[in-house]
């Protein structure tokens, strides 16, 4: 290949590479399998080894990070990236205290029109400047002190959802003005993966993410799933302003920048005040965390008139939601026995009013956490939450510690003890683990209560009804030792328990019925094997298809599978080396629980392979994660956002925002029997 074919086949891969990472990261579409991606991106860096001087600053192959930085350099804003004014008042005073402002800020009467506003989502991330010239991104900065920021160029480019070079006519100079964050499910899969392999996790999202960005190792910030949403603006050259704020947000989406969905134009105050309410209903949904909303004037004219005020713009607001940090004090230390062994050491607190629920537990994460934030009992801590994630002691207020008379702290320093706390086995903690583990097995109790609950837990085998209360009766009163005793429970057993009506018993026993049908994935998930959360579940199932395959399957074919290495491999294989697990999985099998054969083979075969799917609103009779597993055993996939690699939207009651833009998109839209219709088919 002659240097000019190959400076026109890698500038042809660079385009189309980053066409795939868009449509995975961005769009949440994968458009080829991840052999082919692999496949193009090993082409791309092989051109570019033989013809060095073909590298460029926005090739794909530059996302892995350079070498260590000694420090970071400063960085001058060319436009001050200034802070927002803080709406305090939760509210719905907040909202109109600052319509009233701008109105008056701009003379209007009582009775002149309402103003128009954007209203968007306040990222709770880290604050991030990128510099495209000619469209190429060339820089990165944190805002710093609003004027002079750190140069963080090297740790962005591992952020695969930011462009290294803008779609369409390119302008001399754009800057963008975006959240770095990491979503919760990344963070929790982050974190499972990290305290597998014994290492540190991440304390929160936020901190995850600020502390990503701030490391001076780019490989560093390459490991962790780091997200990006753009906002504003700050410095352009030679670019088409449109006339709003809005119309700005959507000329940057066109450009292949990712924009949060959740976004309005909405009229006055009362339009603030609804779209306040309504985020707030979907906060915990969301798979980011938010501590609020933002308010702009939408019409930059406005904005320019409006000006700023004490180096904040008078025609922006955030508008918070209550606080989701709060203090309180630690009244004690207890140890929580989970389904692996693993021994959590939990905070027991003065109740506290956080994030909109009364929190009186906290997790301390493992003893490694727990000391080096040094709770004792006594302590002032800061205690946080974010939607649905477990509350966590952040950090002491070490100030406010209760101390002897000599100076001393009142209450010793946490220490893991030797035996398990509920069965008195002996306390292991392998010395490349953080995590204490009990090694007593299904002799433990609390493991056997834990196991069993993730058994009949929403997203394994779905018993309803099987609660941490009757849990607890039916191991208590040694009814139920394995998951497969559920499925010898009769109602006489069930109705001598307490508080146990006929009628109760009857319905469990019909859910457990109900139960015994099931797919693979779930399946295999139920069995609770370490490491092996939902989507490598269902990653097991795809590639080996049935039961039989995996547990028959050895080291070097479970790592065939994506996204599944030696640990995880490892975990696999020590569980169906375990006599008394096969004994369980073939009770199992005997009681009649059963699945689909051959789910792979269907997935591939079936005409919704590879089809995209968006769930929105509530449907008559099929919750959502049902309504999932039947688009996933039939191959497709569900996303969460409505784009133009769509392909079917299946929408609800109170479908909301995704359904229009759907219609606006005119996508293909089903309500509940179309779909069965279309899964039927």
């Amino acid at each position: 290949m002659s240097v000019q074919e190959a400076a026109a086949r890698a500038a042809a891969l660079r385009r189309e590479i980053e066409q795939h990472n868009h449509a995975y990261y961005v769009l949440d579409a994968p458009t080829i399998p991840d052999a082919e991606y692999d496949r193009l991106f090993r082409e791309l860096q092989d051109i570019e080894v033989a013809h060095p001087q073909l590298l460029s600053m926005d090739s794909p192959t530059q996302r892995v990070g350079g070498k260590p930085l000694p420090e970071f350099l400063p960085v001058r804003h060319v436009v001050p990236m200034l802070s927002i004014r803080t709406e305090t008042d939760t509210e719905p005073t907040g909202a109109r205290a600052f319509d009233a402002r701008v109105r008056r800020e701009l003379g209007l009467a009582e009775g002149d029109a309402a103003i128009e506003y954007a209203a968007e989502l306040k990222f709770d991330g880290l604050a991030i400047n990128l510099r495209y010239e000619d469209g190429v991104l060339v820089q990165a900065a944190t805002r710093g002190d609003g004027e002079t920021g750190e140069d963080v160029t090297q740790n962005i480019r591992t952020v695969r959802r930011i462009p290294l070079r803008l779609t369409g006519e390119a302008p001399a100079v754009l800057e963008v003005r975006g959240e770095v964050f990491i979503s919760r499910p990344d963070f929790e899969r982050y974190n499972e993966k990290q305290r597998a392999l014994g290492k540190a996790t991440l304390v929160n999202p936020r901190n995850g993410a600020a502390g990503s960005i701030r490391q001076l190792d780019p490989a560093m910030a390459a490991e962790r799933p780091l997200s990006f949403y753009a906002y504003g603006l700050g410095e352009t050259r030679a670019w088409d302003l449109p006339p709003t704020h809005a119309g700005v947000l959507d000329a940057l989406a066109a450009c292949g920048l990712p924009v949060c969905e959740h976004r309005a134009v909405v009229q006055g105050a009362e339009g603030l005040i609804a779209f306040h309410a309504r985020m707030r209903e979907a906060r915990d949904s969301l798979p980011f965390d938010i501590d609020g909303v933002v308010y702009k004037v939408n019409s930059l004219a406005l904005q320019q008139r409006l000006g700023f005020v004490t180096r904040e713009p008078r025609w922006a607001v955030a508008h918070k939601y209550p606080a989701e940090e709060a203090l309180t004090t630690v009244e004690a230390i207890e140890l929580q026995v989970g389904r692996t062994g693993a021994i959590t050491p939990v905070a027991r607190l003065a109740p506290v009013f956080v994030g909109g629920v009364t929190v009186t537990n906290a997790t301390l994460h493992n003893e490694g956490e727990a000391r080096r934030k040094d709770v004792r009992i006594g302590d002032t801590v800061v205690v946080r939450r974010a939607g649905d994630v477990i509350p966590e002691v952040v950090s002491v207020v070490v100030d406010q510690r209760p101390m002897k008379a000599d100076g001393e702290p009142l209450h010793a320093a946490f220490e893991l003890p030797k035996a398990c706390p509920v069965c008195g086995s002996a306390v292991e903690r392998p010395e490349d683990e953080a995590i204490a583990r009990c090694s007593g097995g299904l002799f433990c109790p609390a493991q056997r209560k834990r196991a069993l609950l993730h058994f009949a837990g929403r997203r394994a085998l779905d018993i309803e009804g099987l609660g941490d209360k009757l849990m607890e009766q039916l191991v208590d009163h040694a009814i139920v030792k394995t998951p497969a005793d559920l499925y010898k429970l009769g109602l006489l057993a069930l109705v001598n328990l307490e508080r146990m009506a006929e009628k109760s018993a009857l319905n469990i026993l019909v859910a457990v019925e109900k139960s015994k049908h099931t797919i693979l994935a779930r399946f295999i998930f139920a069995l609770g094997i370490r490491n092996v959360g939902e989507t490598t579940a269902k990653d097991l199932a795809r590639h080996f298809g049935n039961l039989d395959a995996l547990m028959a399957a050895d080291l070097d074919r479970l790592q065939q599978v994506p996204d599944v290495g030696p640990v995880v491999a490892e975990s696999i294989l020590r569980f169906f080396a375990e006599p008394h697990n096969i004994e369980v999985i073939e009770q199992l099998r005997a009681a009649g629980v059963n699945w689909p054969e051959g789910e792979s083979v269907a997935a591939a075969n079936s005409p919704l392979a590879g089809k995209t799917f968006v769930l929105t609103g509530a449907l008559p009779t099929l919750t959502r994660d049902e309504a999932k597993d039947m688009i996933e055993a039939l191959g497709g996939k569900v996303a969460g956002s409505v784009s133009k690699k769509t392909d079917y939207v299946v929408a609800g009651a109170e479908a909301g925002s995704k359904l229009d833009k759907a219609q606006a998109l005119g996508l293909t839209i089903l309500d509940e029997t179309q779909f069965r219709e279309l899964i039927s088919s």
